[in-house]
């Protein structure tokens, strides 16, 4: 008898993936023009928009994004209650905040620093002539004490019920080193939340078996609604971000990987190729956490005790991605009003955004109010924000799947500092292959 070999997770998204794609560009296709097609079913005309574009595809895909959100808040309180009530010594937990931070922020720096560099050498906004929509505007941003003062819950309840990351992390902090430093009975809660996390961690097999249908839905949807009309004017500017994007993700993290934890950055990227899938197809960091910290902690090596700190912790504050948006939109902004910025200009530009991107983290609509402060610390006008919106939609999707592999990326190197990776693990190929 000869068993037929299974398709793995990977290829099975691809393949949901193209096909959604292919779909949503038929759709666009039939649905082109003033005059709605219909179908009959069942001796009942449906309408293609409303039946497929608006129905199947719309609520088949915000299942599965809802699917995913939905494990964020339990694996993010239970995880990290795990990892923090573990540590025998709470100062390492202050150790493990600094590299993290540090290495987020270096990395944030760099990111925005490449995106000004290859914007200015491209040039994209030169000879566009767009005319921005002046009535944009966005939310304003919290000053840094609201920031400080509103990392610290009231009502954790409230903040599990809202999805304020900041907050849980803090309260889940706290509360595990309560359980570390109380005895016996810190000891029975500790084997419960160790129980706990299997559990969570089934859920989310549950939810990964699920991502070929879910990513079929979102691209479909994605494609049948997406107005390509301004790519035409906004090319360059694309290209430039999708470039940069596609450079630090591969280039600095790499390097970061082979320099200060001399690991394999082929055999890193190789098994961060489904939670990347996962982050382009949702654009979401929060709803690719639980994958991101299945193969974190699976696949790659890294400790519980590292990755349930990290990984929450990224998601939430580590925006490289975004970083190189507002790097590239705000020279190409500046071309477009034909505003010349000088060298002081970027190094405030490199600036702002770093400290931007943790001081606006879990702020809805935190990309565009990022880069509404850039804009106006260098005097440029925020309107110009409208412009780019057209396409942004597309390179967000990229831009989440560089967010989650920089946060798997400082795991590693914080993990193996602190003596909490397994290397073998992580050069092993067939490691986590069921994940």
């Amino acid at each position: 008898m000869t068993s037929k070999k299974k398709l793995g997770l990977t290829p099975r998204i691809l393949i949901g993936m193209a096909l959604g794609i292919l779909v949503g560009a038929l759709f666009k296709f039939l649905l082109a023009g003033e005059a709605e097609r219909t179908l009959s079913l069942f001796g009942a005309e449906l309408g293609l928009r409303a039946f497929f574009v608006d129905g199947i595809f719309h609520v088949g895909g915000q299942i599965f994004v809802a699917s995913l959100k939905m494990l964020v808040v339990p694996l993010v309180f239970v995880s990290l209650v795990c990892g923090t009530s573990s540590l025998n010594d709470p100062n390492t937990l202050g150790r493990l905040g600094a590299k993290a931070m540090g290495l987020f922020t270096l990395t944030t720096a760099i990111a925005i620093a490449l995106a000004i560099f290859f914007a200015v050498l491209v040039s994209p906004g030169a000879g566009v002539n767009m005319v921005a929509d002046s009535s944009f505007q966005t939310g304003a941003a919290p000053s840094i004490a609201e920031v400080f003062i509103n990392m610290f819950p009231s009502n954790p309840v409230d903040a599990m019920a809202k999805g304020e990351m900041l907050q849980i992390i803090v309260f889940s902090v706290l509360f595990g080193l309560a359980v570390a430093m109380s005895g016996e009975a810190g000891a029975r809660v500790r084997d419960f939340f160790n129980d706990l996390n299997e559990v969570v961690m089934k859920l989310v097999g549950f939810m990964m078996a699920l991502a070929p249908y879910g990513v079929f839905f979102l691209m479909a949807k994605l494609f049948t609604t997406l107005d390509m009309k301004d790519m035409g004017s906004l090319v360059w500017y694309f290209a430039t971000v999708l470039f940069v994007l596609v450079f630090h993700g591969f280039v600095v993290y790499g390097t970061f990987l082979k320099v200060f934890g001399r690991l394999s950055p082929l055999m890193f990227f190789r098994k961060m190729k489904d939670a990347a899938l996962f982050a382009f197809s949702t654009s979401s960091s929060n709803a690719t956490l639980a994958v991101n910290m299945e193969t974190t902690t699976k696949k790659l090596g890294v400790s519980n005790n590292i990755a349930s700190f990290t990984i929450p912790l990224g998601a939430t504050i580590n925006m490289d991605g975004t970083a190189i948006m507002q790097g590239v939109a705000t020279v190409f902004i500046a071309q477009v009003f034909q505003i010349d910025l000088t060298t002081m200009d970027y190094l405030m530009v490199i600036l702002t955004a770093t400290l931007a991107s943790i001081g606006t983290a879990g702020v809805p609509g935190v990309g565009l109010i990022m880069l509404a402060m850039v804009l106006q610390q260098v005097g440029l006008p925020v309107e110009g924000i409208a412009l780019i919106i057209g396409v942004d939609r597309l390179l967000d999707m990229t831009r989440t799947a560089v967010n989650i592999s920089g946060d798997a990326m400082v795991s590693c190197l914080v993990a193996k500092s602190e003596n909490q990776f397994d290397e073998a693990c992580f050069n092993n190929p067939d490691a986590g292959r069921n994940v």
